[in-house]
Formats: structure tokens, C-alpha cells, sequence
């Protein structure tokens, strides 16, 4: 076991557990943002260094700080370790700085992107970054190519997270897709233009953190803050069928895995059960689902209605003189 002090707080965690594993230990208050990694995606994290933070204290054998910030996805704790993350305005400077970056090639497509409401980016910019740009150019553009009948790309929304890419080799039956060429020109494309149709390939929408991928399905019919989400499940041959069903009156416009407070999917589903069941004859309904209050989604949804407390003529006590 090891010690590891985070923003003042001190805890105590198993060997080889990573800044960011802990920190989530502690609670949101003290977890840097994510991007990339994804807890239950193996070799995830190390790409978007949104989670930067800084070690002043290496170990109790080892005391001096980490020359540089360091990604907390991919360092472990050591024994005394003490690690500043909301407190650094060292941090803080370099993650404005990199949402700057992820800015810099990403069009102002919120207005019409299915993922608004629901976007980690929109998050992180708003949370870290700067009210203005600093550039003014033209952003780069990509050719539009069909990857299937489910799943919409938007290229020039991609982060190159990598997460879409991991999930195809993970957990499907085979991957199709990748990231091909380099730098500035990299971008997630088909082999042969090939069309990603597995019995898992749906996860890639869950999965990304931006609106690159999006569900074909749900394409332009509704606003997230608008669709009621409600916790469903059923007997699936393929997956746990444990889901969200997101209603408009009383249809069913579209269906996703279950999230955790990181905004993880906590079992992977099926693509029968994500495109093909959208009835709710289909569901067993459990009700509705816990949506954080820091969230757009929650905006007028209520579980239970609290009255004010009645006043009487009684319970008014007169001014002191």
C-alpha cells in the first residue's frame, strides 16, 4: 500500500494505482479531467494530457519534485507521494493551454451537434479554457466518408482520442478502422472505405467524448435536455441489456449504455439492443435515471416535489423595537 497526498488530502491506495485512479478515489472535487482514458479500455490514456498534473513530492525516499507536469493517467503514486492538481496554477495554465489546442482545429458545430448537452469538451472548454481565441484561420477540413448505417463520422470534430479505435479491439469481432496518416493529417478512416457493422460497434458513440461519432438514428431529432432517460433493461443473448431508453413523449428516440459519474459506460451493449429494440413493449422499466445536478440534462426533471413549508399568522415573530 501506498500514501499519496492530493490537493491536501491524504489517502491510502494499492501498489501500482495511478494520480488519476486515486484522485478518483477522493471524489471530483480532486480528479483532473479525462479525455482519452477510459478505465475500461486497457492501454487507454497518454493522448489528450488534459489530466496533466504536478508532483511536488516525488516519495518519502525520494522527496524532490517531478521536474514537469505529469500525466496522471499514466504515472503511479508512490509512498508519500503529494501531488497538486486544482491548487497548481501551474496546472491550471497548461490546461487552458491544451484545450487550446484541442480548440484550435475544432469547428463551433454545438448549435447542431447531437452531442451538445452531453459533450466532455464543451465541459473541459468551459470549466479551462480562455472566453476568447487567440487564431484566425481557416480550420482543417476532411473528406466526408460513409462508415455505416448506424454510426455518423464528423471527422473534423475528432480529438484523436483513440477511444473508438480501442473499443473496435477490445470488444468487437474485428476492427476496420483506425487512425491513418500523420501529424496534422491524422484522422479515424476505414481500410478500403469498409462499413463498420459488428455486434458491438455501437459502443463507439458511448464512448466518444466529443460528437465525432454519433448514432444515425438519433440524427437531428432531438435535443439531450429535451429526451427523458429512463433506466430499462432485458433478457439479451448478447450483452447485460441493462440501458438507457431516452423518450420524447412516448417514443423511444434513442438507446445507450448506462454512465457512471466519470461519464463511463458501465457495461458495453449490444447493437440489437441499441438499434433495433425501440419499443418500450421491448423493455422492462426501471425508472428514471440519476442525472447529476451539475448536468443540462437534469433541467426540469423532478423525482419528487417538495412543497414549502406553510406559514401561519403565528409562526411570523415581530420585529425587535
Amino acid at each position: 500500500m501506498a500514501k499519496v497526498t492530493i490537493d491536501g488530502i491524504e489517502i491510502e491506495v494499492p501498489d501500482g494505482t495511478t494520480i488519476l485512479q486515486a484522485a478518483r478515489m477522493i471524489g471530483p472535487e480532486v480528479a483532473p479531467p479525462t479525455m482519452c482514458y477510459y478505465s475500461k479500455l486497457k492501454t487507454s490514456g497518454g493522448y489528450c494530457r488534459t489530466c496533466l498534473v504536478e508532483v511536488t513530492k516525488g516519495s518519502e525516499k525520494d522527496p524532490r519534485p517531478m521536474p514537469k507536469l505529469v500525466a496522471s493517467c499514466r504515472t503511479a503514486v508512490m509512498d508519500g507521494m503529494v501531488v497538486t492538481n486544482e491548487l497548481s496554477p501551474k496546472v491550471q495554465d497548461a490546461r487552458a493551454g491544451v484545450v487550446e489546442f484541442l480548440l484550435l482545429n475544432h469547428p463551433l458545430d454545438c448549435p447542431i451537434c447531437d452531442q451538445a448537452g452531453e459533450c466532455h469538451l464543451q465541459d473541459l472548454s468551459y470549466e479551462h479554457g480562455h472566453a476568447n481565441t487567440r487564431t484566425d484561420f481557416e480550420r482543417r477540413t476532411f473528406d466526408k466518408i460513409d462508415i455505416g448505417d448506424t454510426i455518423q463520422l464528423h471527422m473534423t470534430r475528432c480529438i484523436l482520442c483513440y477511444r473508438c479505435v480501442k473499443v473496435a479491439e477490445q470488444i468487437t469481432d474485428g476492427r476496420v478502422h483506425g487512425v491513418i496518416n500523420r501529424g496534422d493529417h491524422s484522422e479515424i478512416s476505414t481500410y478500403i472505405k469498409e462499413a463498420i457493422d459488428n455486434d458491438f460497434s455501437g459502443n463507439m458513440i458511448d464512448v466518444c467524448p466529443v460528437g465525432a461519432l454519433t448514432d444515425k438514428t438519433f440524427r437531428f431529432k432531438s435535443r439531450v435536455w429535451f429526451a427523458k432517460p429512463v433506466d430499462a433493461h432485458r433478457d439479451c443473448d448478447k450483452c447485460s441489456g441493462k440501458v438507457v431508453l431516452w423518450y420524447k413523449g412516448e417514443d423511444v428516440l434513442r438507446v445507450t449504455g448506462r454512465k457512471d459519474q466519470w461519464g463511463e459506460v458501465e457495461e458495453f451493449i449490444c447493437n440489437t439492443c441499441r438499434f433495433d429494440k425501440k419499443k418500450t413493449s421491448d423493455w422492462t422499466i426501471e425508472g428514471p435515471r440519476e442525472i447529476s445536478r451539475h448536468s443540462v440534462i437534469s433541467a426540469n426533471k423532478y423525482r419528487k416535489l417538495i412543497k414549502p413549508k406553510r406559514i401561519t399568522i403565528n409562526d411570523i415573530k415581530a420585529l425587535p423595537e
